[in-house]
């Protein structure tokens, strides 16, 4: 399984529409790759008494290199196994941030 992760420059954001009718503002952690697409780490941005609240969204992550002004799509992960592979990349990046800042201190 190869892993590619891109911490956002800037502090990025998107809004997902729930199922609910509730529209969830949420901060990207990172954009990353595993088996050669991208797929996209969020964390909903929501009070401590939100259900929401600690939770890690992943998507698929498409852009359109022909155009970089258009918003790029979220793609959703319907299988089990894809979404597990994702869930165990994202676990990995977070274990190298924590290495790395433990090497920085």
């Amino acid at each position: 399984m190869s892993m590619v992760y891109e911490t956002p420059e800037e502090e990025m954001s998107v809004e997902i529409n729930l199922d609910d009718g509730r529209n969830i503002e949420c901060s990207v952690v990172t954009i990353f790759e595993v088996d050669g697409k991208d797929y996209i780490a969020l964390l909903p941005m929501v009070d401590e008494d939100d259900e929401l609240y600690g939770e890690v969204w992943y998507y698929g992550y498409k852009e359109n290199l022909d155009d970089p002004n258009e918003e790029p799509e979220l793609i959703y992960i319907e299988d089990d196994e894809t979404y597990e592979a994702v869930a165990d990349a994202f676990d990995e990046y977070l274990d190298s941030q924590e290495f790395d800042e433990i090497i920085e201190d």
